[in-house]
């Protein structure tokens, strides 16, 4: 039986930068109901709102492998539900990573999960961290 490669702090620093400058000018869609087994799987839920990240869509991860999102462009739900998932996109419309959506022990935060069509959706917070 093989065992999982651990990681320095160094490549996972690496690694973070690396993931999250593909999302750089990409979007964020949220959705509702179970997230995929991976972000090679195809997207379920309900599309609730697309948000859009900033040409630099991460400041530098730490040392420890965790990016912080900058600034995120507020969007008009288009559907209403229950937030639970997202998945993050570059620029040309790929899938770069999925995560977890709450309102607090999250990857991204909102104020609410409970989003209305039409209403406003704003993102309070939003990490990736690099698995060591």
């Amino acid at each position: 039986m093989a065992n999982n490669p651990f990681i320095s702090d160094a490549a996972a620093k690496a690694a973070a930068d690396a993931v999250c400058a593909l999302a750089n000018g990409g979007t964020i869609e949220i959705r509702s109901g179970a997230q995929p087994a991976n972000a090679n799987a195809a997207a379920t839920g309900t599309l609730l709102v697309t948000l859009t990240f900033a040409a630099t869509a991460f400041g530098a991860a730490s040392s420890s492998g965790v990016a912080t999102a900058n600034a995120i462009g507020a969007a008009n739900a288009v559907a209403s539900g229950t937030a639970a998932w997202f998945r993050a996109k570059g620029s040309g419309g790929g899938t770069v990573f999925d995560g977890s959506v709450g309102t607090s022990a999250a990857d991204l935060i909102l104020s609410s999960v409970a989003l209305t069509s039409g209403g406003n959706v704003a993102v309070s917070s939003l990490t990736y961290t690099q698995t060591q």
